[in-house]
């Protein structure tokens, strides 16, 4: 009779669970994290007019946004390597900023007005980074301006190395960084998602 319940309890437990349920497990999840403070990283997907973005905060702010070509896994990876083990999907804490996103993208926002958390990068590259929303909306500046405008003016290749390793594209805005001869330059997320946004500014 004992077996007979067993065998009964395995299949129950290797039935597969609907969506509903699944989606239900998870917010049950999300909500009892949260209110026990076992969340140092949430993190939601989006979708935008330059792919799917992967946006992650912790309790200072906005700390990620990712290109799908960044891949997402390995992004989380990272994040968990550099910030905490305690991630999970919360879309909830990232309603603002994708609300933002969106109204970026509708051409109804032109700054950002999230908390940040540029703890992924240090020293000159954070400097840098601080600087980037200075220029203004459909407005850019050459990698040389900017080497300027952070008070290094020789530091050209320096920036760029901040500028391609800028932990929040879009919100933090490098795609406004070209070329000192006005060509695109590189891109974290690919020289078609830039273009994008540069048009994107310019219609607006």
């Amino acid at each position: 009779m004992s077996d007979i319940r067993n065998d009964d309890a395995l299949t129950a437990l290797s039935a597969p669970i609907d969506p509903e349920t699944l989606a239900r497990l998870h917010a049950r999840l999300e909500r009892e994290a949260q209110a026990e403070g076992l969340v140092d990283v949430a993190y939601t997907t989006v979708d935008s007019p330059v792919g799917k973005l992967l946006l992650a905060a912790t309790a200072k702010g906005l700390i990620r946004v990712a290109y799908a070509r960044e891949d997402h896994d390995r992004v989380l990876e990272n994040l968990a390597e550099k910030v905490s083990l305690r991630i999970l999907r919360a879309p909830k804490r990232l309603d603002d900023a994708a609300r933002e996103l969106d109204e970026y993208f509708d051409r109804r926002r032109k700054a950002f007005g999230l908390a940040l958390d540029l703890s992924l990068s240090r020293g000159f590259r954070q400097l840098v980074q601080k600087h980037l929303p200075e220029i203004g909306y459909g407005q850019t500046r050459s990698y040389r301006e900017v080497a300027e405008l952070v008070g290094n003016p020789k530091a050209v290749r320096a920036v760029g190395t901040a500028c391609a390793t800028n932990p929040l594209p879009v919100v933090v805005p490098c795609h406004r960084v070209l070329r000192t001869d006005g060509t695109l330059g590189g891109y974290i997320g690919g020289l078609d998602a830039k273009t994008t946004l540069l048009e994107l500014e310019a219609a607006a």
